[in-house]
């Protein structure tokens, strides 16, 4: 799993490291039960405290995206699976629909962030 980390971006580096998992999660690039890394190898890999790394799994955790236990480490939840897996076949009727109107991707997204907004 690769994840990837800007220093000079404004946003936290813990925020940006847990949108990364969030995003794997979404994309299914993440299953349910799968383990995360552990919070040493992933600072390690991506040159972070591991107190930055530790702080996304704990907000990921708030979110329960994920399960923190001792000794198994940090794993994606059930639920969040679902939550998912329901939030990518709401956005496959988007694109249907979209499609069917003829409306091109940039509209389409164009819409979807003001709907958001």
């Amino acid at each position: 799993m690769l994840f990837r980390i800007d220093p000079a971006s404004p946003e936290p580096l813990f925020a940006q490291l847990a949108s990364q998992v969030r995003l794997a999660a979404a994309r299914a690039d993440l299953q349910p039960g799968e383990r995360l890394p552990a919070a040493r190898d992933l600072a390690d890999s991506l040159g972070l405290n591991v107190h930055t790394v530790l702080h996304a799994y704990q907000d990921l955790r708030d979110e329960g995206l994920i399960d923190l236990r001792r000794g198994r480490g940090a794993v994606l939840t059930e639920r969040a699976g679902a939550d998912y897996a329901a939030l990518r076949a709401a956005l496959a009727v988007v694109a249907h629909e979209a499609h069917v109107l003829h409306l091109s991707p940039e509209t389409t997204l164009a819409l979807l962030k003001e709907t958001l907004a």
